[in-house]
Formats: structure tokens, sequence, C-alpha cells
């Protein structure tokens, strides 16, 4: 019986891969891995690694997360180092914690290794501080994508009125909900937004707008993308560094 290393892969940029991850990947004997890595990570592993992928996308899962959970679980019967690489973070919005879970109730040891989260990486490559003193003492992560078989939203939008910055992940496809439901709760229509398409990587795309264009703005952004709310994204004109060096 194997350990599993629940890994985050970071927000894109290989050079943000911790080291802890590193080592951990070149020793797996199997890595099962999701589409948000970045796929020259696998390199870094040794002869004779094998690669399962669970890859998400909206629209086509190539397995549901209760098989990839089993997935997971059968492999550390079978291996000794098990590395279930994630992109992002495991614990934001990554299902790691289900993971986890999973293999606490079957007797499965398991390790986690936090990796670089997109929602703070993804605005810095766009020189937006999700922090900034004199703008913003705060900031809220909030998922983008919820189950479309849910009858109620359990966001709590009423309670986003005082926030300084919000950061929504995935949630390009919802972005018109986003941006009507910001301004039904009192954010002004000229609220700065910002939206990050394939962030910290060469393909990275910024569009800049406000609650109340940034959706016409960005039509034709590709996914994956994160969206910024906030005056926060107003010091992208001073602080944009990361399109000047690549």
């Amino acid at each position: 019986m194997g350990k599993v290393y629940l890994t985050g892969a970071g927000p894109g940029d290989i050079e943000l891969l911790t080291l802890k991850a590193l080592r951990v990947i070149k020793e797996a004997d199997i890595i099962i891995y999701d589409r948000l890595a970045n796929p020259d990570i696998l390199k870094e592993a040794k002869s004779g690694c094998e690669f399962v992928y669970v890859g998400k996308e909206d629209g086509r899962h190539i397995m549901p997360q209760d098989d990839i959970n089993e997935v997971i679980y059968q492999n550390a019967i079978k291996y000794e180092n098990v590395v279930r690489l994630k992109g992002g973070d495991p614990f934001v919005f990554g299902r790691g914690g289900e993971e986890a879970l999973y293999l606490h109730e079957r007797g499965i040891k398991f390790e986690v290794i936090p990796g670089i989260t997109s929602s703070i990486s993804a605005p810095a490559y766009a020189g937006i501080p999700v922090t900034h003193r004199g703008v913003a003492v705060s900031f809220r992560v909030v998922t983008g994508h919820e189950s479309p078989h849910k009858k109620e939203s359990q966001i709590p939008w009423e309670t986003f009125k005082t926030d300084d910055t919000i950061i929504f992940l995935m949630g390009l496809h919802n972005l018109p909900k986003i941006s009507k439901k910001l301004i039904e709760i009192g954010k002004p229509e000229d609220c700065p937004c910002a939206v990050i398409s394939k962030g910290t990587t060469k393909d990275q795309i910024v569009v800049i707008g406000t609650l109340k264009d940034i959706v016409e703005k960005t039509k034709d952004v590709p996914t994956p993308a994160l969206i910024v709310v906030g005056r926060v994204v107003e010091l992208r004109k001073q602080l944009q560094w990361f399109e000047e060096n690549v």
C-alpha cells in the first residue's frame, strides 16, 4: 500500500512549481494529472513513470469526480508513490479535500503539497495586486462555476457589497450573471474589472473594463480565465510587468 501526494502544480508558469512538488514528481511511480497542470511538468518524471489524464473542462469530463477518487485509491494500492497533480492549489476549488477524505476513509496515507493558486498569481502577473495599502485591505476568492443542477446559488451575493477585491475562478462563462449580480447588490457600474486568461503563461491575455462593459469586451477570450473586480485593477497601468518580459 502506497502513499498519495495531493500536489499543487501552480498556475501555469513551470517555474512557480514548488521544490517539494518537484521532488515528489521526480520520485513518482504514477502521476494522475489535471487539464490545468502544465504538461511540461510531466517531463520531470523518472523513466517508467505511468501517466493518467483525468482532466475536466466545460461539457467534456474524461471521468466524473467519484471515478477519479477511485482511480487514485486503486493506484495507491498498486504503487508506492502516487502523485495526484492538480492545477493551482489542491484545496482552492481543486476538490482536493474530497479526494483526501476518500483516501482517509479507506486507510490510505496521503500528504498535501500546496501549490501557488491562480487567484493571487495570475493577477500578480497582470500587474494587479489583490491587496494594496489605501485601496484594498482584503480580498475574497469565489467559485465562478456553480453546478447547473443546484436549484439555488450557494454564493452569498449580498455579502459582497463591501468587499475590496473579489476574485472569481472559472467564471468566464458566467460573467454576464456575475456582473449583473454585483450591480444589483450595489456595486457601481463603473467598478473596474479585469479578465485574465491563461495567466502566468506566454499566452496570457488581460482585458480591462468595468462591470458594465466587461462582458462585451471579453466575448472572444479563451478559458481558463479568472475575473478580478475592484479598484486594485486600476494599478495595472503602473504595475504591469509580465508582457514586457515575455
